[in-house]
């Protein structure tokens, strides 16, 4: 993943802000980004203060205005403690990132399988009840249910990616690759109709697959 200038000057802010306290500064990818999604950070540190929550504050609209998302900030004590808390959203990144300054906060570290089958459980069972809480709401309109389940292709995307991490296999085929290549792209309300009755049944379907996962 290329660094871009944007990245450079916030890599640059963390060292006024953290001075001899920073420690890394991390660009990583998101599921299906496009050219107008903000690039997500993690910068890791040694203290975090309210002061420097403050200057961070003071330049987040500058961030944000050259395409970056608020950095995501941690402390290197907490880090390492954060990937059991959080397997799904750090094996992501994990599993693309670049280094942009500082020592490599994932040297050594890895997430635990079993973690993050019960974090991929926890997505899949959210997007299951998600995607039956909004038919509901379509109050049976076409239209909606396109829109419902373009709205659902980029968290499918990333589930599916962190299924494929834990089983070394891709789970995206069918009707669930089907949906997650949608990436912003539009749905007929007719697609939609033939399409939702089989996506829900594949959603349910791998739900219980992960779920079986952890039984064996």
């Amino acid at each position: 993943m290329p660094i871009s200038d944007a990245v450079t000057a916030l890599n640059r802010d963390m060292r006024e802000i953290f001075g001899d306290r920073l420690r890394s500064v991390v660009a990583y990818a998101i599921t299906d980004r496009t050219s107008d999604t903000p690039q997500p950070t993690l910068v890791v540190v040694d203290a975090l203060t309210p002061a420097d929550l403050r200057a961070c504050a003071a330049l987040v609209v500058k961030w944000h205005e050259s395409g970056l998302a608020t950095p995501l900030i941690l402390e290197a004590s907490e880090f390492g403690r954060s990937l059991d808390a959080f397997p799904y959203e750090f094996g992501a990144i994990l599993a693309d990132h670049t280094m942009v300054s500082g020592e490599n906060p994932f040297a050594g570290l890895r997430v635990d399988p079993a973690d993050m089958r019960r974090a991929c459980e926890i997505q899949a069972r959210s997007h299951l009840l998600h995607l039956r809480e909004g038919y509901i709401e379509t109050q049976g309109r076409s239209d909606a249910l396109a829109e419902l389940i373009a709205r659902s292709a980029a968290p499918l995307s990333a589930l599916l990616r962190s299924v494929t991490r834990l089983k070394g296999m891709s789970a995206a085929d069918g009707v669930l690759a089907q949906v997650a290549g949608l990436n912003g792209k539009e749905l007929s309300p007719e697609a939609a109709r033939r399409l939702f009755p089989d996506y829900l049944s594949a959603v349910e379907y791998l739900t219980t697959e992960i779920d079986r996962w952890g039984r064996v």
